[in-house]
């Protein structure tokens, strides 16, 4: 491994061995964000199930080996890539339905498939939800939204695997949120149950429908990108001041702020994540010069350069 200690290395192929799984060595991130922009991970493990996870967690305790557990939207991995062990969630995909109104979704669940299944069961309150990208477990993390509604409305509790590999259960008195944040005991989430209302299924499906429409109306779905950019200040909106300034459209390399909606950078090709955090890095400089406002990132960034 390239730039990483013989011990280092030791640690991570430690922590890994014999974990039930797929396991990648020098895996492409740009593979695994929907900005397509990332370097390697020096290892990504995707477990087959919870035991799988909770061992590797256990593990990468006991052997000081970093942990980093991604989604894919809303994150910039750096061109330099993640040191340490990257972890997918990809194959914890089971929905359950502990009560009438409640639903119980494991981390690795889209959005996008969760809202469907809410509709299937005549269930009203996660039609916002239908058109974000990203994961259940990404989406408490950073407590996803709308302007319609976001996940700390619906949530009860979640399920976490703590460092020393044990599962506990959290109430939503356990957990705080605020916009596009979320706090609560250290853990890799692997599930989380939502409390939602009965509703018809036609009035859901036009809810959805509206918010879909809206979206594909507004946002530059045909090239890739990670979601807003930036948190809206109070009384007003990042993409207002972003075209104020004189950016919507402007390119750095391959990364250009989208001509759609100037709160999103989408990657035309073959931008780099540099590329991005130049294109950032101006856009924050132009709105603070101009109308006195600093632009606070919704997005990750994490990685080496």
């Amino acid at each position: 491994m390239d730039g990483m200690k013989t011990s280092d290395e030791n640690n991570l192929r430690e922590a890994v061995q014999g974990i039930e799984g797929e396991v990648r060595w020098h895996e492409p991130l740009s593979r695994h964000t929907t900005l397509k922009i990332g370097g390697p991970a020096d290892v990504l493990v995707i477990p087959r199930d919870l035991d799988a996870l909770a061992r590797l967690v256990h593990r990468a305790r006991q052997l000081d080996a970093p942990i980093f557990v991604m989604g894919g939207s809303n994150l910039l991995v750096r061109d330099g890539g993640i040191r340490g062990i990257v972890v997918k969630l990809s194959r914890f995909q089971r929905i359950t339905d502990p009560e009438e109104t409640e639903i119980e979704a494991e981390g690795g669940v889209t959005l996008s498939r969760l809202s469907r299944h809410a509709l299937s069961r005549g269930l009203g309150g996660l039609e916002f939800a239908l058109g974000i990208p990203g994961t259940v477990g990404g989406a408490v993390v950073m407590n996803a939204g709308t302007r319609e509604g976001e996940m700390s409305d619906l949530l009860t509790g979640i399920r976490i695997i703590q460092s020393d590999g044990t599962i506990r259960t959290l109430s939503r008195k356990e957990m705080a949120f605020g916009y596009r944040w979320s706090r609560f005991p250290r853990g890799v989430i692997v599930s989380a149950r939502m409390k939602l209302r009965k509703a018809g299924k036609a009035e859901i499906q036009k809810r959805m429908e509206g918010f879909n429409d809206r979206r594909k109306a507004t946002q530059p779905l045909a090239l890739p990108n990670a979601g807003s950019v930036f948190k809206n200040p109070n009384g007003t909106f990042a993409a207002r001041l972003v075209e104020a300034v004189g950016l919507k459209g402007r390119r750095i390399g391959d990364a250009q702020v989208s001509e759609r909606h100037a709160n999103f950078i989408v990657n035309r090709g073959h931008a780099t994540a540099k590329d991005v955090l130049q294109l950032i890095r101006l856009i924050g400089k132009r709105v603070e010069e101009e109308a006195g406002i600093t632009l606070e990132l919704e997005w990750m960034v994490v990685g080496s350069e």
